[in-house]
């Protein structure tokens, strides 16, 4: 196209000079977003996770059942966290240049990684500070940087040996930590190993994340293996701790030990001293007078007594003296009362979301895995359609935090919303609007850009000698 452009002025087209400058914006974004080296469905799989967890906080149906195609929504449940998780990986393995680091820039990059966590973990902090009923991610997201930290020099092989063990051995030995600690309800503990999140899972798939995303991400045979790798991984997981968890008389089916306090609560609240045979009953069946409960909406209520007592206990009274003897002289019976072997044997066999197991670690793995495969593969010659999804995975940590504030505004501090398909389409359409109205014409998310601030920021100043910029994530890509 010939301009009238001479030496120095702007080589805009004639044609285009009467155009305003967000007509021009959104032009270019429309010709050029999510093409190289942006790794489009990347961001397509993130607006996936995160509309996902929006999903499961309104509401989606709690229990998956293949022959009912109604139950499917059950899928987001625990699954979307999780992609979000091997996402992460991703991010950090794109950050590190795709490959091991070179020793010179490893105290650069570790400092990114621990001003982009830090920055992370407070936005987590402030959502939480709302009070609503959701179980916020994003602390744990932060610090999942910042665990990162030692591994971006690792080798491949190195990543893959540990991600594997993490996977089906921590499972395990934090199942028999919680039984012979008593149940430790920390907040420290409960955040990083016994909460609705255990760093356990989150590592192992972080770690597969890093693998990823020094993979040939932009061809398609990449895309299709990681398809097919992600199909296989759930299969096994999911057939190997369903069929364990049939033979074992229904093991796992209501968790494992990391929501043992939830079950237990629930049997306390009908009065029935806690088996767990006896929580499949309708809730009219149940009394619930005197007890407060939260939903989580992560398939369980937790409940207690409003007034401290435990009704139709062993030991009624208030919780301070429920066990009155303590401390080392019942401390056996007291584990034995955990159940270590079958809690340890649950944790492996669990395929329950937020479970913590090994099976689940497993199956959703490889469901986060195939995802991301459908999405590299879908995004290129589908990149019209879902360039407005893109948007949207291309700001996950502002939309995310938009959705929390929103629920807030909508149902105000410990308020609970009701099951609603129809608020959260409503909810994802405004959201798309937005993420793409404001990535045509301003770029990068407002939360992204006090991220990667932050990560600047962490690794200045900078040693003497430094020669170029620091390589910075924005999105699906490194700039510098």
């Amino acid at each position: 196209m010939k301009t009238d452009a001479a030496p120095g002025a702007t080589g805009i087209p004639r044609s285009d000079r009467r155009n305003p400058p967000a007509l021009l914006r959104a032009r270019a974004w429309w010709r050029d977003f999510g093409r190289a080296p942006r790794l489009m469905g990347i961001d397509v799989a993130r607006a996936l996770a995160v509309f996902g967890m929006m999903a499961a906080h309104f509401g989606a149906a709690s229990e998956l059942e293949l022959l009912r195609p109604e139950t499917w929504g059950a899928l987001v449940h625990g699954r979307s966290s999780l992609l979000f998780a091997v996402l992460a990986g991703v991010s950090i393995s794109l950050m590190t240049g795709r490959a091991r680091a070179a020793a010179e820039s490893l105290p650069r990059i570790r400092l990114q990684l621990l001003g982009r966590g830090g920055v992370i973990f407070a936005i987590g902090l402030l959502l939480e500070l709302l009070n609503t009923p959701i179980a916020v991610v994003l602390t744990l997201y932060g610090i999942l940087y910042i665990v990162a930290v030692p591994c971006v020099r690792w080798s491949t092989t190195r990543i893959l040996i540990v991600a594997g063990a993490v996977a089906l051995v921590a499972p395990v030995v934090l199942a028999g930590l919680y039984a012979v600690l008593l149940g430790p309800q920390g907040p420290g503990v409960t955040l990083v190993l016994f909460g609705t999140y255990p760093i356990t899972v989150w590592f192992a798939l972080m770690l597969a994340g890093l693998v990823i995303g020094r993979m040939r991400l932009t061809e398609v045979r990449t895309a299709a293996l990681l398809l097919l790798i992600g199909i296989a991984l759930a299969a096994v997981g999911y057939g190997a701790g369903s069929a364990a968890t049939a033979a074992l008389g229904g093991m796992g089916d209501e968790g494992s030990w990391s929501s043992s306090w939830s079950s237990s609560s629930i049997a306390s609240a009908s009065g029935n001293g806690g088996s767990a045979a006896d929580l499949g009953v309708p809730s009219d069946d149940i009394d619930f007078s005197g007890m407060v409960c939260d939903d989580f909406r992560d398939g369980y209520i937790t409940c207690y007594p409003e007034d401290g007592v435990i009704p139709g206990s062993d030991n009624e009274g208030s919780w301070d003296d429920a066990d009155p003897e303590g401390g080392w002289e019942s401390y056996l019976e007291q584990v034995r009362g955990f159940e270590p072997l079958a809690g340890m044997l649950d944790a492996v066999v669990s395929v329950q979301p937020h479970s913590g197991g090994s099976a689940e670690i497993v199956g959703s793995g490889g469901f986060a895995i195939a995802v991301i495969g459908l999405c590299l593969l879908a995004a290129r010659p589908l990149r019209a359609l879902l360039l407005p999804l893109a948007a949207v995975g291309s700001m996950p940590l502002t939309v995310y935090s938009l959705h929390v504030i929103s629920y807030w505004v909508l149902v105000g501090p410990i308020g609970s919303m009701p099951a609603s398909g129809e608020l959260w389409a409503w909810s994802a359409i405004a959201f798309v609007v937005l993420a793409t109205v404001w990535s045509m014409l301003i770029g990068k998310g407002p939360l992204e850009q006090v991220a990667a601030s932050a990560a600047r920021r962490a690794a200045e100043p900078r040693p003497s000698g430094d020669s170029g910029p620091t390589p910075v994530m924005t999105g699906s890509r490194v700039d510098t």
